[in-house]
C-alpha cells in the first residue's frame, strides 16, 4: 500500500474553508431532505443519511435543526423538492472538473455552471466527458505523525483498498463507499483519530498544473463552490508544480 496523492491535502483545506461559509448548512440541509426523500427517514437502513447527520454534527449543526430537515424530507412541513444533477468540464490547463448539485431550478444552475466556466478559461461538457475520472470512494485521512505502519495493519484488517502517505507525512485511508462506516468505526476503535471522513468522488490521475493554469483553476473551483446549488466540486488539477499546493 503506497503512493501519492495530493488530493487529500487540497480537499481538507476546501473542507475546512467551508466550515468557515454561513453556505455550509444550507448544503448540509439540503443533503439531509434530499437523503431521506430517496431512501427514508430511519438512519440505520439509510447510509447517506447516516454519513449526513455525522456530517452535520461535526459541522455544530444544533440537533433541532437536524431534525427539522429530516422531517421537511419525510413529508412533514413545507419545502422544496431538490433534484440531484451533475456537471462536467474541463477547466485551465485541461484539468477535468465534476460539479455535483442539488437544486429546485435546472435551468438556473446550469446556466450559473456554464457562466463560471466561462468566466475562468474553463468548458461545460457533455455528460460522461469526465466522470470516468473519478470513482466514488470512501477517504478517510489522518495527520501527520501517524503511525503508518500500526494504522496500514489495521487499514487492512478493516478491509480497506489502499493507505496512502504524503509528502507532509499525512496519511489517506482508501474504502470502497460500502465499507466506508466499518473502516472509518474500526480504525476509531483502534485508536485512530481522523482529520476528516468522507465519501467522495476521488480522481484516479492528476493534471500538473503551471502557475497561470493553477491560478486561473482556483479561481474556478472557488467560482464554482460559492453557487447556491452546488453541494460538492471534485477535479484531479495538481497545483504542486505551480507553488500553490501548500496555499
Amino acid at each position: 500500500m503506497a503512493g501519492h496523492s495530493k488530493w487529500a491535502n487540497i480537499q481538507h483545506r476546501k473542507g475546512a474553508q467551508d466550515k468557515r461559509r454561513g453556505k455550509m448548512f444550507t448544503r448540509l440541509i439540503r443533503e439531509l431532505t434530499t437523503s431521506v426523500r430517496l431512501a427514508g427517514a430511519d438512519p440505520a437502513a439509510n447510509p447517506r443519511l447516516r454519513l449526513a447527520i455525522d456530517k452535520a454534527k461535526a459541522a455544530s449543526m444544533p440537533r433541532d435543526t437536524i431534525e427539522r430537515a429530516i422531517k421537511r424530507g419525510a413529508g412533514e412541513g413545507e419545502g422544496a423538492d431538490f433534484e440531484e444533477v451533475r456537471y462536467e468540464g474541463y477547466g485551465p490547463g485541461g484539468a477535468a472538473v465534476l460539479v455535483e448539485c442539488l437544486t429546485d431550478n435546472r435551468n438556473r444552475t446550469v446556466s450559473d455552471v456554464r457562466y463560471a466556466f466561462a468566466k475562468h478559461g474553463g468548458n461545460l461538457g457533455a455528460e460522461g466527458s469526465v466522470a470516468y475520472l473519478f470513482h466514488h470512494s470512501g477517504v478517510l485521512l489522518f495527520p501527520p505523525g501517524t503511525d503508518e505502519d500500526a494504522l496500514t495493519e489495521a487499514a487492512l484488517e478493516a478491509e480497506a483498498e489502499d493507505v496512502i502517505r504524503h509528502d507532509d507525512g499525512s496519511l489517506e485511508v482508501i474504502t470502497d463507499p460500502t465499507g466506508f462506516e466499518t473502516a472509518r468505526d474500526a480504525l476509531a476503535a483502534a485508536g485512530f483519530a481522523t482529520e476528516e471522513a468522507i465519501v467522495t468522488m476521488r480522481p484516479s490521475t492528476t493534471v500538473e498544473l503551471d502557475s497561470d493554469a493553477a491560478t486561473a483553476m482556483a479561481a474556478l473551483l472557488e467560482a464554482l463552490d460559492d453557487l447556491d446549488d452546488v453541494q460538492d466540486v471534485h477535479s484531479n488539477a495538481g497545483f504542486a508544480e505551480a507553488g500553490l499546493a501548500q496555499a
